[in-house]
């Protein structure tokens, strides 16, 4: 991981999802860039370890699908620094499956994760931001925010809500200095995400092996790899910087040339 410049110093950082994989990294990332981090996740024993790694950091359990869970996470940061600056909505899942085997809860659990999920953590940190007359959205999203993904289509659609609310939000809140973007990451191919779950999920949907199912992600990467961790913390970081202050409203691809617009 490229190391900070500390370019979050002083800031307060709400971040959902954190306990593990990609939440993790990002949350070590705003350590290394001098940020006080909330470090979220229904995981409280992950994700404790995680801020009881960091300089500055507290956890606390949060399910991003209660309001009332949202609330006090923002409460709990402003509580502990007297502040709410910026939040990384990170927290989401994937259920894959075609059409006929995808059941109607499985599709609702995932929209309410990605999506409804992400419109509850900006709905508590917003009030905030309000107080102070700025303040930071970063959604992690995804390239399937952007273009369909066959037998995938609970997650896509999540995500492409995201990308809605995302632009939404940033017309509804610019004039109060409070911006609002999405990353768009390429498949984390090496993650624990992927080895993990998502290799066996595909290769069971697709009807092939985990081994066929990588060369296929990477044979569609005009880079030739996965994104990485660190691609997607470059980025955040610009985005909750003030090095972005004139973007809002963006979704922006780090997908090795996958996806092009």
């Amino acid at each position: 991981m490229i190391m900070g410049c500390e370019r979050l110093q002083g800031q307060v950082v709400i971040i959902t999802g954190a306990a593990q994989g990609l939440g993790e990294a990002l949350a070590q990332r705003l350590d290394a860039e001098g940020a006080s981090v909330l470090v979220a996740d229904m995981n409280i024993e992950a994700a404790t370890k995680v801020a009881a790694g960091l300089k500055d950091a507290i956890a606390i359990q949060v399910n991003v699908c209660s309001p009332e869970d949202c609330d006090r996470m923002a409460r709990a940061a402003f509580d502990k620094w007297g502040r709410v600056d910026k939040l990384v909505a990170n927290a989401g899942i994937v259920i894959s499956g075609p059409i006929e085997t995808l059941t109607y809860s499985q599709f609702a659990k995932v929209t309410d994760v990605n999506l409804n999920g992400y419109f509850n953590t900006c709905k508590a940190v917003v009030p905030y931001f309000r107080k102070q007359g700025k303040g930071a959205i970063v959604q992690i999203n995804s390239k399937s925010g952007k273009k369909g993904s066959s037998k995938n289509s609970a997650y896509a659609a999540s995500k492409f809500g995201g990308v809605g609310l995302t632009q939404s939000l940033a017309l509804e809140l610019a004039e109060e200095g409070i911006r609002v973007n999405s990353i768009c990451p390429g498949n984390l191919l090496d993650s624990p995400l992927w080895v993990n779950s998502l290799y066996e999920q595909y290769a069971r949907n697709q009807g092939t092996t985990k081994e066929k199912i990588r060369e296929k992600y990477i044979n569609q990467v005009p880079m030739r790899r996965g994104c990485q961790y660190e691609d997607v913390a470059n980025l955040m970081v610009f985005l909750l910087s003030d090095e972005s202050s004139y973007m809002t409203g963006q979704a922006l691809n780090v997908t090795g040339g996958q996806q092009l617009f």
